[in-house]
């Protein structure tokens, strides 16, 4: 299964108007290099963004793959994980997993729409927020990061079994 032929080559990317600023870093070639590197760390840059608890992750994203100079589709594919379907449920997910961490025991109050009640909730809710969310994601990313590197592994191991194989019928 190729992914190469479902991402946008780097030359698409150049001719989209709004990022003709960014050109000169967009075509670095590592940013669409699909190898062990390259995709590992796009996955856990991907990952760790995905659990971020705010709107457009995916601009950190793919700052942060710049600047790391990884792979940018596959992040920025793992950041989409997180859509407004899904956001509400890791979120919680997330929240409870930090109030884990902290060993805190708080419920959240009864939706209440106002002003106050929105102010007094995110109080209470912030703190096991953060800690959950970078845990989740840190957990998550690394789990595609090792994931990748043992696949990686396992293909040219069995790329070196295939070539010793055909080393020995040829003699």
């Amino acid at each position: 299964m190729s992914l190469k032929k479902y991402l946008p080559t780097s030359k698409q990317i150049a001719e989209i108007r709004a990022l003709s600023s960014l050109r000169h870093l967009l075509l670095e070639p590592n940013l669409w290099h699909m190898n062990r590197y390259s995709l590992s760390f796009g996955f856990l840059i991907g990952g760790i963004c995905c659990f971020l608890p705010i709107f457009f992750q995916s601009v950190p994203c793919v700052l942060l793959c710049v600047w790391i100079r990884c792979n940018v589709p596959v992040a920025v594919l793992v950041v989409w994980i997180s859509n407004p379907i899904t956001f509400g449920p890791m979120m919680y997910f997330a929240y409870r997993v930090g109030l884990w961490i902290l060993g805190a025991e708080q419920e959240i109050e009864l939706l209440n729409p106002s002003l106050e009640w929105f102010i007094g909730q995110l109080n209470l809710v912030w703190q096991p927020l953060i800690v959950g969310s970078l845990a989740c994601g840190v957990a998550f990313g690394m789990a595609g990061f090792i994931v990748i590197q043992l696949y990686y592994r396992w293909r040219i191991a069995r790329y070196k079994l295939r070539k010793l194989d055909a080393r020995r019928r040829s003699e």
